[in-house]
């Protein structure tokens, strides 16, 4: 059987090292196998393993969820149900994320569109950020600091 070092996977895989001890660590990919001079020895399955936690990871999946995904992959004769629930909550996470940049988007074209070409204290930007309430609408993120 072909076996592969830890940069070989990493260059397979197009990640960092790093990346795949991390995943090592938290539990993601097994623990490889050892040569007699102690190096990571991995197979063909950790290339394909470790793409599809890249793929998820891509996908904004958070690494629980991919943890559950992975085990679902690892029991192929089990329902898909969670396998669908996690995809919808992420689908309505990024639905969210959209929606809040949107905000963002139209609030800073409107403090661009009435920028000022005077001095700093003129400043429409300036004034607006230090005044929340001349906003045109809620964009705040949540979770995030807010005052």
């Amino acid at each position: 059987m072909m076996s592969l070092t830890i940069g070989k996977l990493a260059a397979a895989a197009d990640v960092k090292v790093p990346t795949i001890r991390f995943y090592e660590q938290i539990g993601l990919l097994p623990e490889p196998v050892r040569t007699v001079s102690d190096r990571r020895a991995y197979d063909p399955a950790a290339v394909r393993r470790l793409a599809f936690i890249k793929h998820a990871r891509q996908l904004g999946f958070p690494i629980e969820a991919i943890r559950t995904l992975l085990d679902l992959a690892d029991h192929p004769e089990r329902s898909c149900e969670d396998a669908n629930s996690l995809a919808q909550e992420q689908l309505t996470t990024v639905e969210t994320k959209i929606a809040q940049l949107e905000a963002l988007r139209s609030e800073l074209r409107r403090m661009v569109a009435a920028g000022c070409q005077g001095i700093a204290g003129d400043c429409r930007v300036i004034e607006t950020l230090a005044d929340h309430g001349l906003c045109g609408r809620d964009h705040s993120v949540p979770g995030r600091l807010s005052s």
